[in-house]
This record gives structure tokens, sequence and C-alpha cells, in this order.
């Protein structure tokens, strides 16, 4: 705010300099009055009128009346105030236009808003989802106009996808060509839009694109995740424990992402049935639990794919975080669920020492417990802990 003011300061001083430039800088001589105009004028007529006097054209009485005719008018002009003396002081013409442009400008701020009130308005108008799809149509409608433009068409690609609209951000990333075969992170969310499009088939082209984003970035998190989903869904349960190991190595211990990938890793792990090591701690005893069922609303039924992940999250009431964490995958519904204390994300904040939880149930491609654009939701409910007969019923689309 503080430079916004130093500019707006700087850009007024500017502005008067320019318009009293005439009155500031004044000529070090001194301009030549209308008396003396006058003067000159009149000898020049006389000297004139002598001449041709002299010449003969006029006579001697004609002469002496235009003579004394003409130093009456001279007398005349003469006598009235010289303008330069009565102009008046151009000190309080400065002052004067200084003080007029300064209301004017801080009337006219302070009448229409500071910046600090239009920054805020701004912020006070949220973008509408009809707002949103305008502007995707608007930007769509600029790159047909534009084809050759491949980085403006993956980063079509990218806001289709964000939006759930796999089969436009797929047709986006194919004309984007060439610009994103280097790029391991579009190659990737490509191949994520394809195999929405395919009801969640990676054969062809999206595990190409898949190898071909780890092939430049082995450690690419969403390459990971969809190797490691294409692995699972073939039965090859050994290859997701690998991929999503390297996944879980990556993120930050005891957070909510490093808690539902792992929950992926032992669903795969009894799967194929690997052991996990043995812990080096104590089993977490368990105590008061959640339960109930969940449904799928039929509406959405379509929206379901392979290796799409269900979670059911609990939180303390008016808290971000979660102290509980189901993830299984979204296969048959309704899924009976029930959430212990071995499900907590924190060991020093448990379920069952809680009254009470706030629960809702979520369907995610990524497994991420952060919801994300696409995400099928539950109503969140509060309920109390011991309670065994909740009923969550996904029909939401985030």
């Amino acid at each position: 705010m503080a430079s916004f003011f130093i500019a707006a300061f700087l850009l007024l001083v500017l502005v008067l300099v320019l318009l009293l430039r005439p009155f500031i800088f004044l000529g070090k001589e001194g301009g030549t009055s209308r008396r003396q105009m006058n003067a000159a004028i009149y000898r020049d007529e006389l000297d004139r009128l002598a001449a041709e006097h002299a010449a003969g054209r006029i006579n001697v009485q004609e002469y002496e009346m235009s003579r004394s005719e003409m130093r009456q008018r001279l007398f005349q002009d003469t006598n009235e105030e010289d303008d330069k003396a009565v102009m008046g002081s151009t000190k309080k013409v400065i002052i004067g236009l200084s003080i007029f442009i300064v209301l004017l400008s801080s009337g006219l701020y302070f009448y229409l808003g500071d910046i600090a009130r239009v920054a805020q308005q701004k912020q006070q108008q949220p973008m509408t989802q009809a707002g949103v799809e305008q502007m995707m149509s608007d930007f769509a409608q600029k790159m047909e106009k534009d084809p050759s433009n491949l980085q403006g068409w993956a980063m079509l690609g990218r806001s289709y996808r964000i939006l759930g609209r796999y089969a436009d951000a797929a047709n986006a990333y194919s004309r984007a060509g060439t610009f994103i075969d280097n790029a391991p992170e579009l190659l990737a969310e490509y191949a994520d839009a394809l195999v929405a499009v395919a009801n969640g088939n990676f054969s062809g082209k999206p595990l190409q694109l898949i190898n071909q984003a780890l092939k430049l970035d082995p450690n690419n998190l969403l390459a990971l995740w969809l190797s490691g989903s294409a692995a699972f869904n073939g039965g090859n349960y050994k290859s997701a424990v690998q991929n999503w190991q390297k996944i879980a190595q990556q993120l930050p211990p005891n957070s909510e992402e490093a808690r539902a990938i792992e929950g992926s890793i032992a669903e795969a792990k009894s799967k194929s049935g690997l052991s996990s090591p043995p812990s080096s701690v104590n089993p977490m005893p368990l105590g008061k639990s959640v339960g109930g069922t969940i449904e799928l609303s039929s509406d959405l039924k379509s929206k379901i794919h392979p290796g799409d992940v269900l979670m059911v999250i609990a939180r303390q009431p008016g808290e971000r975080m979660p102290v509980a964490v189901l993830k299984v995958p979204a296969t048959d519904f309704p899924v009976r669920f029930n959430l212990t204390d071995a499900l907590a994300m924190n060991p020093n904040n448990l379920i069952s020492k809680l009254s009470e939880v706030t629960i809702e149930a979520r369907i995610s491609k990524t497994g991420m417990v952060k919801a994300e654009v696409g995400d099928l939701l539950s109503a969140m409910q509060t309920v109390q802990v011991g309670a065994t007969q909740v009923k969550l019923l996904v029909n939401q689309v985030r």
C-alpha cells in the first residue's frame, strides 16, 4: 500500500509540473507589453505619413490633420493600464491550480474507492461454476484459432482434467503434441485422463504414457500411483506395493497422504499374501469405534472406475485433521466399515478417546485424503463414538 501512495504522489507532482510549466519557468527577459507594441506601431505610421508628405502625395494641411489624429490615438491607447502589469501574480495562479488539482484527484480517489477496497470487492465475488465453464469455453475457442500453440493445448488439457471433463482433457493433451513428450507430470495427467475415459482400462496408450513419464522421472508421484493402480488391477500386487512404497518414501511421515498410501500398500499386501514387517512398537490397543454402511447413489454408479479408492474419514468436530481414515478399493456397494484406533492418524489422538466425531465417505481416483475436484462425496454426519449403525450415502460430486 505504501508503494502505491508513493507512486501516486510522484505522478501527481509530475502532472502539476507539466501543467504549471509556463508559470514556473518564466523567461529571464520581460515580455513586450501592449503599450510598447502600440507605441512602435504609431511611430511606424508617423514615419510613413512623413514620407508621403515629403514625396508630395499629401499637402501640409492633410499632413498636420493626420499627424494630430495619430498622436491623440497614441495618447489614448498608451494611457490604459499595461496588461503586463495587471496580469496577476503567477504565484497565486500556481497555488490555486495546485490546490484545485489535489482536491479534485483526492475527491475522485475516495469517492470511487481506494485500491484495497477494490481488491476486497474482487475477492468477495467468487467464481461460479457457470463462470468457470464460460472461461473454459472462451479458452477453447481461442485455442481453435491458434492450433499451433502446443503449450496452450497442454494448459487446456490440465484445466479440463481438473474439472473432471476427461474426454475433453484427453483430446487437448493429444493436440499438445511434442510439448508434453519431455514433461513427466503432463504425460501422467494425459494417461490419467485416458484411463478415466476407458473406464479404468490401463492397457495400450495409458500404460505407455505412464512408463514414459517414469523413465523421465522415476519419482513422479502421479505416475507411480497410476503404475501401482495398473499393477493392482492386473493382479500384480507385488509390483503395486513397490510403486506405492516409492510414493510413501517421498511423503512426510504421519501425514494424511502417507497414512492413505500405507492403507493401499496394506491392501495390496493382504491380497498378495505378503506379510508386513514386524512393528517395533506395541500394537495399538483397540477401544470404542464407529461402524456402519456406505451406499452409492444410482446416479453416480457410472462414475466409478477400477482403481478408485473409497475412504471413510473421521474428524474431531471443528477440526480439519482426521483422527482415523479407512481406505479400501471402491468396488461393490453397499460397503461395511469400522473406524478403530488402528486407523488413527496420530497415536496421541485416538477415536476411542472422543465422545463424538464427524464422518464422511469419499471416492477418489488418487487415494489422497485431501479432496480434489471430481471426487464423489457423502454428506458429513456427526455421530457418537460407539455407534455401529451409521449410514452414509455417496451422492455428491466435488
